[in-house]
């Protein structure tokens, strides 16, 4: 593939079906994040759906079974090492379900960023993924939800906030149908906060 007169490169990490992945390819071909393109995708998941996207775009793809490598370190070197050897400027999370350790964190500090379907603070953490998120929103009797883009840091799911969308939750919620109606939002705020922090690692 291709990557002239490209100013920046993205590598993204997932872990399953790739919906926020695609929302990402989508923007770059509409333009809504100008001059970039996603040179690499990883996944942690032979299965992975989001492998199947790449393929699809022509996108340079790898999985990488964790269980063949020593350690979480050991493992995110190897992640890092690719991610280094395609230029990448921005990392993004794109539904990765994997724990990022200090390789990454180090060589790529402030260039890892994460949607979190949830308001964070609230309903972060290492235990708080998926639908069990969704699930304790609704079981905690919560009127707001929603999905936050953040830096990704040391401490899960606490790193500086960039932006959120909140969105009531109604009181015929089911975990499934909540989940379903903040994807649609992450599909939108992900791409628009990733153009807007690439304008200012340019700036940097």
């Amino acid at each position: 593939m291709s990557y002239k007169n490209i100013t920046y490169r993205l590598g993204i990490l997932a872990s399953g079906n790739g919906s926020n992945l695609q929302a990402i390819i989508d923007a770059i071909k509409n333009s809504t994040i100008p001059d970039t393109q996603i040179v690499v995708v990883i996944s942690n998941n032979r299965k992975a759906y989001a492998l199947e996207r790449a393929k699809l775009e022509n996108i340079d793809h790898y999985y990488l079974n964790y269980k063949e490598y020593n350690s979480k370190q050991g493992y995110d070197q190897k992640i890092c090492n690719i991610m280094t050897s395609y230029n990448v400027d921005l990392i993004i999370l794109a539904g990765y379900l994997r724990i990022v350790s200090s390789p990454l964190l180090t060589v790529f500090n402030k260039r890892i960023l994460n949607i979190h379907p949830s308001l964070l603070p609230d309903y972060g953490g290492v235990n708080m993924y998926g639908i069990k998120i969704h699930e304790t929103v609704i079981a905690n009797g919560e009127k707001y939800s929603g999905c936050t883009v953040h830096i990704v840091t040391e401490e899960v799911d606490k790193g500086p906030i960039l932006n959120q969308i909140r969105i009531s939750v109604d009181r015929n919620d089911t975990p499934q149908t909540l989940a379903k109606r903040i994807l649609k939002y992450e599909h939108q705020i992900y791409p628009n906060t990733i153009r807007e922090y690439l304008k200012k690692l340019n700036k940097e």
